[in-house]
């Protein structure tokens, strides 16, 4: 634009006086830095929204995308990202909640894409059996009542999941360490939902299952190791919308 007004001006040189004449030409070069000025301020937002991008792991063809269809990719990341820390503040309230749990000498984790509850097996079990000890019992009131306490845990479902060691079952009416996992998660189930002498929570919202030794958090060639393995977990099971990667949200 600058050029062709200094063309024209140009042409017309003599109708001009020396004053006109540099006052004009310094209009069009001012004009021509305003326009330098803003197309370097529009390569810097691109370069911005282009590096943004990749940050995010998108890959951004230079030749293909300008600068509207990255700053839509851009705004659709950054929507993604908030919807992201809104699901995180969830879980950290939750975990909060059963971080009283803690205090009992339970863990409190992310496992699987789910909020993991982890009752030591030797403390609720003898070895071997499926009967509750009466410590294990009293474990599971006190989980219980800090459930109970809060209506938004007291709503939420929940799954009993019964572990064992990798050392194959010798005796007993179970067959195999999958028949006593199930028993196990089965026994801590039923406690939990007791109306009477157990936990009282709502039955509606409870299940088990049983894994056997296929879901170890620890070796099997240490008594350490083994020990860990026997367990019990209530998982919390997540909502659609929950059902992200929550380890990486929470880490």
């Amino acid at each position: 634009m600058a050029l062709a007004a200094f063309a024209t001006l140009g042409s017309t040189g003599c109708g001009y006086s020396e004053d006109q004449w540099q006052a004009q030409l310094a209009k069009y070069n001012q004009l021509k830095t305003d326009d330098d000025a803003k197309l370097r301020d529009a390569q810097a937002k691109l370069d911005d929204v282009t590096r943004q991008l990749k940050d995010l792991g998108v890959e951004v063809s230079s030749t293909k995308a300008d600068l509207a269809e990255r700053q839509k990719a851009l705004e659709e990341y950054q929507a993604r990202a908030h919807q992201l820390e809104l699901i995180k503040e969830r879980f950290e309230k939750l975990k909060g909640k059963l971080d009283e749990l803690t205090k009992l000498g339970l863990a409190v984790n992310v496992r699987h894409n789910r909020m993991v509850i982890s009752l030591p097996g030797d403390v609720l079990f003898d070895s071997g059996r499926e009967t509750l000890k009466k410590d294990g019992k009293g474990i599971l009131l006190k989980v219980a009542g800090v459930i109970k306490a809060d209506p938004q845990l007291l709503a939420r479902d929940y799954q009993v999941a019964g572990h064992t060691d990798n050392k194959p079952l010798q005796r007993g009416p179970f067959k195999d360490n999958w028949g006593l996992s199930l028993m196990r998660a089965r026994e801590v189930l039923v406690y939990l939902v007791d109306a009477n002498t157990g936990g009282q929570l709502p039955v509606d919202h409870w299940s088990a299952t049983g894994f056997a030794d296929t879901d170890p958090i620890a070796a099997n060639d240490s008594d350490d190791g083994r020990q860990k393995n026997r367990r019990c977990e209530l998982i919390v099971s997540p909502s659609v919308e929950e059902m992200l990667d929550l380890k990486a949200i929470t880490q």
